[in-house]
């Protein structure tokens, strides 16, 4: 099997999110540095905790002790304006080297060191379950140390975790930590059987306040003794690294310094505790620890700056206050349910990875998987699950349920359902008025003012069309007739508007003005919008077939006919789909005779969810690789781009649109020249439908490319934003290279799987609404392939699968 990347501690940008759904999240570099602190409800990038690290104390029978900082070294440039700060530990003695694999949700870090006797490697996790929202939201994460004796003689260790009380924390962006929100911290040594941690919290915040919280880091049972200093030193200057660098360096064990009071206003706390393990040679043991924090208040709106404040509204709760009420529990209850959770997560990690599909696929397809667990999305109490396009440095990106942007992605509707419907039940329920116009951007639910000419701002015509096409997914995937017929009347109020509002002269055709995913308004015929109301047509026609509503059923059924005739005879030319306009210019922003890289979008939505052909097969096919022939670049050094760059030099890229025939407009439509990876990805999905294997892979490969560790995070796809919704298109490649077919309605699955030449088995995950597991085929020796369907979690007895020409029922 293929193996994953690795990332050496010249990775920079390697940075693996620890957190669950909706909690915010901590991360790991490649050196083994606790980075990025965002779990404060709002983003953190380069948010650093001070005095916040593991150490490693290792005495060899015999021999002198050797202390060292579970880091590797601190790489150059060494520019810190003032030197490296105490708080940074910049000058305590590090490892030599690290090595760093992730395969979300798991990532390792094997440290290299040649002092220490011993070898360590990091493993580290937060339980990641599909189907299950609960125990893939909790706030915390498992943190295990398996340490190597690789010499010949017994050897004693001690590891220690250090952590700073951020309670109080405010952080803007800026690398500083304002401290003078600080004081009253409260570290405390709480022991429960199997465990023993420090709780941090403060006497300065009330439950209501929006900095109240609460940090706990635990050690649990195995050890052979447990050491502590509850609190660092109060001295002046220098003298808290001083003191518990000199106390764990002599002897490994540390001296509690009796603190009971809390610390002074403007005085953060930190605290450590450690276990000593002994190692007879060769030996090895895992030393675990469990980091758990609870911050459940966040703003009641999307920001400070936009939501209507009125007394005794400024706060909400996430989710996980319904689950836990303090880190403290939520630490107990990581570690009461280790051995369940572990193997859950592993059963989908290895499902996952145990893929017959090239590796950098896999990658692409798990890596992005942070972005439902960034600050890019939260869980309010209530259960709603709300997101930004992305996020910047400290503030959310783009705020509310973005309709076109969530378009794209397809990864939450597959792993968690229940989310994807919320989100839809917020467009059609919350944010569809009497008239059936959808506002693009959530507002209602915080009583937003958006900076629009009309409340809640215009309706985007790609992305309520695509509301439609999301329904009929939640629908297929879950089999839930009940939210089917929640939705339906504002489904069909959604379509009239659609209809009525940028079909202007009722030959059903999309013509009027209609704002979309590239932040402007086409105007004319174009088939982003075009295709995009065939897919919603088709959509309610089967919705409405189901629901026997068979008259309304033909009514669509006949509009789709129509549509799709005209549309086809009126954008086709030949060789792709264009934008019909008499004057280019008359309007600015649009593209006329480009190849837009998004004009197959609603195609590649249609054969995920089963729609079909919504025009010729023949002119899609040729439409779709026209896109790659024209836009795809194997070099952008003479690349010109006036807009965001977000792929430059030797690399290699998927423009959003290209004139291959002139025609360019003066003033095009914004960001065409830019390379968005979540439209790389929907093209890369379509290629494969379309039996364009080879130019998918290069698409997806060049992408997995330029996320190195070295240029860019792995872990995080930036459009507007880190970790950007649009990149969750990523999973349609599992979906169109298996085959995958899905209907719960039916309780149906099918697969049909895009081999390889020459391939002799193929392997995959599957997951819908009800049930997640595993496919394999396999030729025999008769040369026939023969199908199995594991069930790795949920109910799927009674299920009606079809592969490789066999039927058969799952029991």
């Amino acid at each position: 099997m293929e193996a994953s990347r690795t990332y050496s501690r010249e990775a920079r940008e390697a940075a693996f999110l620890l957190g669950g759904i909706g909690t915010g999240n901590v991360s790991l570099g490649s050196r083994g540095e606790f980075r990025d602190w965002e779990i404060f409800n709002k983003p953190g990038k380069r948010c650093q905790l001070p005095n916040t690290y593991f150490s490693i104390w290792a005495r060899q029978a015999g021999k002198a002790p050797v202390a060292k900082v579970l880091e590797s070294k601190l790489l150059p440039p060494h520019i810190m304006h003032n030197g490296y700060g105490p708080g940074t530990g910049g000058g305590l003695p590090r490892m030599d080297d690290s090595t760093m694999k992730g395969e979300y949700p798991f990532v390792w870090i094997d440290f290299e060191d040649s002092q220490l006797p011993v070898q360590v490697q990091l493993e580290a996790f937060t339980p990641f379950i599909p189907l299950n929202e609960e125990d893939s939201g909790i706030p915390g994460a498992y943190l295990t140390y398996r340490v190597r004796n690789t010499s010949s003689e017994p050897v004693t260790v001690t590891l220690a975790g250090s952590l700073m009380n951020p309670v109080g924390i405010e952080y803007e962006g800026d690398l500083s930590i304002e401290y003078g929100h600080f004081g009253e911290h409260v570290n405390e040594l709480r022991t429960e059987a199997g465990f023993n941690g420090l709780y941090m919290h403060s006497n300065r915040y009330g439950e209501g306040d929006l900095k109240y919280g609460n940090m706990s880091l635990a050690a649990e049972a195995g050890y052979e003794q447990l050491t502590y200093k509850r609190v660092w030193y109060r001295g002046s200057w220098f003298d808290y690294l001083q003191e518990f660098w000199d106390d764990f360096a002599a002897d490994g064990l540390l001296n509690d310094l009796g603190y009971d009071s809390p610390s002074p206003a403007g005085s953060p706390s930190t605290g450590t505790i450690g276990v000593r393990a002994e190692l007879a040679p060769g030996e090895c043991k895992d030393i675990r620890f469990v980091l758990a924090w609870y911050f459940p208040n966040r703003i009641n709106g999307w920001s400070r700056d936009i939501r209507v404040k009125e007394p005794g509204r400024e706060v909400a709760q996430n989710y996980y206050a319904n689950q836990f009420d303090s880190s403290w529990s939520a630490a107990s209850y990581l570690i009461g349910e280790r051995e369940r959770l572990t193997r859950q997560t592993a059963a989908f990690h290895d499902a996952l990875f145990g893929s017959s599909l090239p590796r950098y696929v896999i990658e692409s397809m798990a890596n992005n998987l942070t972005t439902i667990r960034s600050n890019t999305c939260f869980r309010l109490k209530d259960g709603r699950f709300l997101a930004f396009e992305g996020t910047y440095d400290a503030i959310g990106s783009c705020e509310g349920n973005c309709t076109h942007v969530w378009n794209y992605a397809q990864s939450a509707a597959f792993l968690f359902p229940k989310l994807e419907q919320s989100m839809r039940r917020t467009e059609l329920l919350d944010e569809l008025n009497e008239r059936g116009k959808m506002s693009f951007r959530a507002h209602t639910i915080f009583d937003c003012l958006w900076d629009w000419k009309e409340p809640g701002g215009p309706a985007a015509a790609d992305g309520q069309l695509g509301s439609t096409l999301r329904v009929y997914r939640e629908w297929k995937l879950s089999g839930d007739d009940q939210m089917l017929r929640e939705l339906w009347e504002p489904l069909q109020r959604s379509m009239r508007f659609a209809l009525e509002y940028w079909d202007t002269d009722g030959d059903l055709i999309l013509d009027g003005q209609q704002h979309n995913t590239y932040d402007i308004e086409f105007f004319g015929p174009n088939p982003l919008t075009g295709v995009m109301l065939l897919a919603a047509l088709k959509a309610m026609q089967k919705m409405a077939q189901h629901l026997q509503e068979n008259e309304l059923a033909q009514r669509y059924g006949e509009m789709f006919e129509t549509s799709s005739k005209r549309l086809d005879e009126l954008l086709w030319n030949g060789e792709y789909f264009v934008q019909r306009l008499e004057q280019i210019d008359e309007h600015k922003y649009q593209y006329g005779v480009g190849c837009l890289s998004d004009q197959m979008l609603a195609q590649q939505l249609a054969h995920l969810y089963g729609l079909g052909y919504l025009l010729p097969e023949a002119h899609v096919k040729s439409a779709v690789h026209a896109v790659f022939r024209y836009n795809f670049k194997e070099d952008f050094t003479d690349h010109v781009n006036c807009q965001r760059t977000y792929v430059l030099n030797d690399e290699r890229g998927m423009t959003l649109c290209s004139w291959p025939h002139g025609g360019r407009p003066r003033l095009p439509f914004v960001y065409s020249d830019e390379v968005w990876t979540g439209v790389e990805y929907q093209v890369a999905t379509h290629l494969v439908y379309e039996g364009f294997v080879e130019e998918a892979l290069t698409v997806v490969r060049s992408v997995w490319e330029r996320q190195d560790g070295y240029r860019r995070n792995p872990w995080n796809e930036i459009e507007c934003g880190n970790h950007y919704a649009r990149a969750l298109a990523s999973w349609g490649l599992l979906i169109a290279f298996s085959g995958f077919q899905f209907d719960m309605a039916s309780r149906t699955i099918r697969f049909a799987p895009v081999l390889q030449e020459g391939a002799a088995e193929f392997a995959a995950f599957w997951s819908t609404g009800q049930a997640w597991g595993s496919y394999v085929q396999r030729l025999n020796e008769q040369g026939e392939w023969v199908p199995e369907v594991t069930v790795l979690y949920g109910d799927a007895n009674g299920v009606r699968v079809t592969a490789c020409g066999k039927q058969w029922i799952l029991q």
